[in-house]
């Protein structure tokens, strides 16, 4: 995509493959998990290629899109109100997403918040934007920017806030293998950026 906070459009041709690209897929992923040390030849691993390129596909479904989540509300804030703290949170929202550096796992917790503009999102909403983006190849930093961006651009909301809070696998399976490690990211914009008290409180509340 041209740019990182732009959603795809519901128009858009997902992806797609015929079957006999799913089938070259498919003998690929045998060839690297037989040379990786998996016997292919039992009850139970003959269809793991086929399963292992079909749970991948499942959880980079992201780059589909979602035109569900271009359901916008009129703000029920009244005309001569202000409500410059006026936040709406939601979260804990769980998630799961593949880093894009070693194709392993991170998952963990968002909390996402927002000052209205002159347009609100159904709750749920927040939830599909969230999976909208891990369910690609990404890293942590970026999933946050990048929803912090979505619901700005299908908001045009005032303020954004965006805390990340997740485990990753790519730690914890190879590397340094560091159990229990908690990586935390922050994303701020219009009125967070601006209001130390507004950050404090979106921070005491997702706690």
């Amino acid at each position: 995509m041209s740019n990182i906070f732009e959603l795809p459009h519901p128009d858009e041709p997902g992806r797609s493959w015929t079957r006999a690209e799913r089938k070259r897929l498919e003998q690929h992923a045998a060839e690297i998990l037989a040379a990786l040390g998996l016997d292919l030849d039992t009850p139970g691993t003959r269809d793991t290629p086929q399963r292992f390129l079909q749970a991948l596909y499942d959880a980079t479904a992201g780059y589909d899109g979602d035109s569900k989540l271009r359901t916008l509300f009129p703000s029920e804030r009244p005309d001569d109100v202000d409500g410059a703290h006026a936040q709406i949170i939601e979260g804990p929202i769980g998630f799961h997403a593949l880093c894009e550096h070693h194709a392993l796992p991170f998952h963990g917790r968002a909390h996402v918040a927002y000052v209205a503009g002159d347009e609100i999102l159904g709750i749920s909403k927040l939830t599909r934007l969230v999976r909208l983006y891990a369910r690609r190849f990404t890293v942590q930093e970026r999933l946050a920017e990048e929803i912090a961006g979505g619901l700005q651009e299908l908001t045009g909301a005032r303020g954004v806030a965006v805390k990340l809070e997740a485990s990753h696998l790519c730690t914890a399976m190879r590397g340094v293998e560091e159990e229990g490690s908690l990586t935390v990211t922050t994303v701020w914009r219009g009125l967070y950026d601006e209001d130390d008290s507004l950050r404090g409180e979106f921070l005491t509340l997702t706690r």
